[in-house]
């Protein structure tokens, strides 16, 4: 019996899974593929592990709990190391498949990927059948056709809205023909990729687990459980603690959850349980995620250059010693700080820290926002592509739906946020006796109250890296120069 090859990629899942559907009306066998690209574990540009240890731990999990899923089903998870490339052809031959069906990104390097297997299949003869996937939308149910993709998200949010529909689920199957005659192969370890195996930091907001019985578990307890989702807007923009958000994004991005379910989801809590402004802004944050995707589909590597999508020319610093600063928690801010060290020992920032920590970046330390980029991508176990670099471009100030020169005021943001300092204060442990009025303003503290506070400026905590309003000013200057440049 010919086979079909499925490959997966970003779509770790059994459920609305279109290429596992479209096999199964093809009464053939399934050989489901999973490969670890050596590539993926090379460097960035800037020299950080392109996938790092947090990233690496959550892809391993996903992996795993694929396989054990397919294994439920009578079936199981063909895995293998090496370039799809050569891969891909090898098992094609070893089982004798007819087809190879995969869902298809859209930033180039995994483009190029793409071609590689299609070029490396011609002398087999094989189909090879793409999907398009990811969002929640799919580009053919949108109201108008992708070159008109608005730039401006509200635009697209107020079209899509009107005049877009979600196609349903593709259903989750219940039974899968076994593998042919195949080694199905080993899940490598961390250290196979030079990586080391994350300590648990108890501070962390919660246990992270790959995998789509993980995923779903998540939505089940913080919609049905807890029933948090009919407060989502009015929290969703806390630090500290594990429900603040949903926290899917994780799972979205290993496409261990499918958008479509978590819409279908919301659509059953609006009617069993209540529908209000919080269950819709959890779907207009999906939006927003379908259309970063969509802007990189559009634009292609305009996204990655320093000028952005909107071309400003921008006279970039790539100052490590300052960089350094940031990412290892140590400018003398605690909001600051508190993030970037949350991150580092765990992988994970909330969506309001991020914004504060891109901000400081390109706004008060005039550094290459691609330096910021490459870190998050490293780090962060739900690294998307066009998401991250997408919020990247609209911090710095390139993209196309960016204001000019907009910035977070980090002080009035503390306030807002982290108005009794619990945030900073469960991070700096430096900081724990200070009181909620002067913890984030710590370089205002007297030497008495450091000696009072168990504190000392420049030993135990830094002293500030940058003046904040003579920083913003500096770089707002160096910002208006170069748009007024790019118009002449």
């Amino acid at each position: 019996m010919p086979s079909i090859l499925i490959w997966y990629r970003n779509d770790l899942r059994l459920h609305d899974h279109e290429p596992l559907a479209e096999a199964l009306k093809q009464n053939s066998q399934i050989v489901p593929v999973y490969c670890f690209d050596p590539r993926q574990f090379g460097k960035t540009a800037f020299g950080f592990p392109k996938t790092g240890k947090f990233r690496a731990q959550f892809l391993l999990e996903s992996v795993a709990n694929m396989r054990s899923s397919l294994q439920d089903l009578g079936s199981d998870l063909v895995v293998r190391i090496g370039k799809p490339e050569e891969v891909l052809p090898q098992l094609a031959k070893q089982s004798g498949a007819k087809a190879l069906y995969f869902y298809r990104e859209v930033a180039s390097e995994e483009l190029r990927v793409e071609s590689a297997v299609n070029e490396a299949l011609k002398s087999l003869e094989m189909e090879v059948k793409s999907f398009w996937g990811a969002t929640l939308f799919h580009p053919e149910d949108l109201s108008f056709p992708m070159k008109q993709l608005p730039e401006v998200f509200t635009d697209f949010r107020k079209q899509v809205e009107a005049g877009s529909t979600v196609v349903p689920m593709f259903a989750t199957p219940t039974k899968l023909p076994g593998l042919p005659n195949l080694d199905a192969g080993r899940i490598p370890t961390l250290e196979e990729f030079g990586l080391v195996i994350p300590e648990k930091d108890e501070r962390a907001v919660m246990v992270f687990r790959g995998g789509e019985r993980a995923g779903t578990a998540r939505l089940q307890e913080y919609f049905w459980e807890k029933s948090l989702l009919k407060s989502y807007k009015e929290t969703r923009n806390g630090m500290l603690g594990a429900d603040y958000s949903s926290k899917f994004s994780p799972w979205l991005a290993l496409g261990c959850l499918s958008p479509r379910y978590i819409v279908e989801q919301v659509k059953a809590y609006e009617t069993q349980r209540i529908k209000n402004d919080s269950t819709y802004w959890l779907i207009f944050e999906l939006l927003w995620r379908d259309y970063f995707r969509f802007i990189l589909h559009k634009h292609g590597n305009k996204l990655f250059r320093s000028s952005g999508l909107r071309g400003v020319e921008i006279p970039w610093q790539q100052d490590w010693k300052r960089f350094e600063l940031w990412r290892d928690g140590k400018t003398g801010f605690p909001l600051i700080d508190a993030n970037m060290q949350e991150l580092a020992s765990t992988g994970f920032m909330s969506n309001r820290g991020r914004q504060n920590v891109a901000s400081f970046l390109t706004k008060n330390l005039g550094i290459d926002w691609r330096m910021g980029a490459e870190w998050f991508e490293s780090l962060l176990i739900d690294y998307d592509v066009a998401s991250n670099w997408g919020n990247w471009n609209y911090s710095a100030g390139v993209g196309n739906d960016a204001r000019g020169f907009r910035y977070f005021n980090i002080l009035k943001q503390a306030q807002d946020y982290d108005p009794d300092g619990s945030y900073v204060q469960h991070w700096l442990p430096a900081l724990a006796d200070v009181p909620a009025k002067k913890v984030h303003e710590p370089w205002k503290l007297l030497a008495i109250e450091q000696q009072r506070f168990g504190v000392q400026l420049g030993v135990d905590y830094p002293h500030p890296v940058v003046d904040l309003a003579k920083s913003v000013q500096r770089n707002e200057d160096i910002y208006n120069g170069a748009y007024q440049n790019r118009r002449r």
